[in-house]
C-alpha cells in the first residue's frame, strides 16, 4: 500500500463531505512551489527557462501557510525548483504538518542527507525523491553523474531516521520496461513506502523534446510496464488504482485541473501545474474566474497527449468514490493488491 491508511481515510472523508454538500469543484492536492531555483538542469524540465531575477524570488512561510488554509486541500505537494534550497523549507514543512496537512516534499535528494536534521519524522511528512531510472538512466536524465548514488544514500539515511519516503518517476518515450521493473524491485528492496509514476508532460521550453510521449504511446508503454511483469503485486504505488488503469487505457478520463491547484511566486496559476495562462491573486478568484471548460483533451491542443497525475489523479480519486461499488473495488486494489 503506497498511500497510508491515515491519509486514505482523511482524503476519502474529505471527498465524501464535499459530495454530500454538492460542491461542484474542490481541490485535493495543493501544488506549492515556494521557489523555481534548482541545483539541476534536467533535460525534460520546463522550469529552467526563468531569468535570474525570477529564480531569486521565493514564497515566505506565511504565504505558504496562507495558501494551504485558503485552498483547504488535505494534501500539499511542495515542489519547485528544488525545495531544499529554500532557506526556510523546514519552517514551511513543520507549519503545514502542524496544520495536519499531508506534506510531500519533492526533492532530487542532493541536499537531503545534510538537511535531514532540520525535520522531524511524522506520519504527515513524506520525502518524495525524484528517481527516473537506475543509475545510468537517472544520471543521464538529470544531466549529472553521481546523482543516483546520492539519492539512494539519502533514501537510506531518511528511512533509518524514521521518515516516510516515496519516489517520483517521470517516464519518457523509449524506456525499457524491463529496466523499469528492475528499478521498482530495487526501490522496494531499498524500503521506500510507495512509488509514483507518470508520463512526462511536453513542456515547450524543455531542452529534450524528442522523448515526450504521445497518448497512444503512453498507453502502450504503461501496459508493457505494468502488465508485463509478475512484480505488480509486490510493487507499492502511491496512486489511486484507477489512475493506473487510466494509464494502461482501461479507463477513459477527462482531467480535473482544479483538483491540483498551483500556488507559486506569481500567484495561483491558471489552469494547472503544467500550463500557465495567467495568474489569480486568490484561490477563490482562481476557482470562480477560470474558464475550466476550455481545458482538457479535445478542447485545448496542449492537453492532447497529457496523462500526467497532476491532472488525472484527482479524476481517478473522484471516480473511485462515486459509488459504493467503485469504493469497494478501489479499497480492495489499494489494500489487498
Amino acid at each position: 500500500m503506497g498511500v497510508s491508511l491515515r491519509e486514505s481515510l482523511k482524503v476519502g472523508g474529505y471527498v465524501l463531505r464535499h459530495r454530500f454538500k454538492g460542491t461542484e469543484r474542490f481541490p485535493l492536492v495543493l501544488m506549492l512551489e515556494p521557489l523555481f531555483r534548482c541545483n539541476l538542469a534536467c533535460a525534460g524540465c520546463g522550469k529552467i527557462q526563468y531569468p535570474e531575477e525570477t529564480l531569486r524570488k521565493r514564497l515566505s512561510p506565511e504565504e505558504c501557510f496562507g495558501a494551504a488554509e485558503e485552498c483547504g486541500a488535505p494534501v500539499v505537494s511542495i515542489a519547485g525548483g528544488e525545495p531544499l534550497i529554500h532557506p526556510e523549507i523546514d519552517t514551511i514543512a513543520r507549519g503545514l504538518v502542524q496544520r495536519k496537512k499531508f506534506v510531500y516534499l519533492c526533492t532530487n535528494a542532493i541536499l537531503l542527507e545534510r538537511k535531514l536534521q532540520l525535520f522531524q519524522p511524522s506520519p504527515y511528512l513524506t520525502f518524495s525523491i525524484h528517481m527516473d531510472g537506475l543509475e545510468k538512466r537517472h544520471d543521464e536524465l538529470v544531466c549529472r553523474k553521481g546523482v543516483f548514488k546520492t539519492a539512494v544514500q539519502a533514501i537510506t539515511a531518511a528511512k533509518q531516521a524514521g521518515f516516510r519516503v516515496t519516489t517520483n518517476t517521470t517516464i519518457f518515450r523509449g524506456e525499457d520496461p524491463s529496466e523499469m521493473h528492475a528499478m521498482f524491485d530495487f526501490l522496494m528492496e531499498l524500503g521506500v513506502d510507495g512509488m509514483m509514476i507518470s508520463p512526462g508532460y511536453a513542456y515547450s521550453k524543455a531542452p529534450d523534446q524528442e522523448h515526450f510521449l504521445r497518448r497512444q504511446q503512453t498507453i502502450q508503454l504503461f501496459r508493457d510496464i505494468l502488465h508485463g511483469s509478475r512484480g505488480l503485486r509486490r510493487w507499492q504505488f502511491n496512486h489511486s488504482p484507477f489512475y493506473l488503469d487510466f494509464l494502461t487505457g482501461e479507463r477513459s478520463y477527462q482531467c480535473t485541473p482544479w483538483g491540483n491547484p498551483t500556488r507559486n511566486i506569481f500567484g495561483w496559476q491558471r489552469p494547472c501545474y503544467l500550463m500557465s495562462d495567467g495568474y489569480a491573486k486568490t484561490f477563490r478568484e482562481l476557482m470562480e474566474t477560470t474558464d475550466w471548460e476550455r481545458y482538457g483533451t479535445g478542447r485545448d491542443p496542449r492537453c492532447a497527449d497529457c496523462m500526467v497525475h497532476s491532472g488525472y489523479e484527482a479524476t481517478s480519486v473522484l471516480d473511485s468514490t462515486k459509488n459504493p461499488l467503485n469504493m469497494l473495488k478501489a479499497a480492495k486494489e489499494t489494500f489487498f493488491p
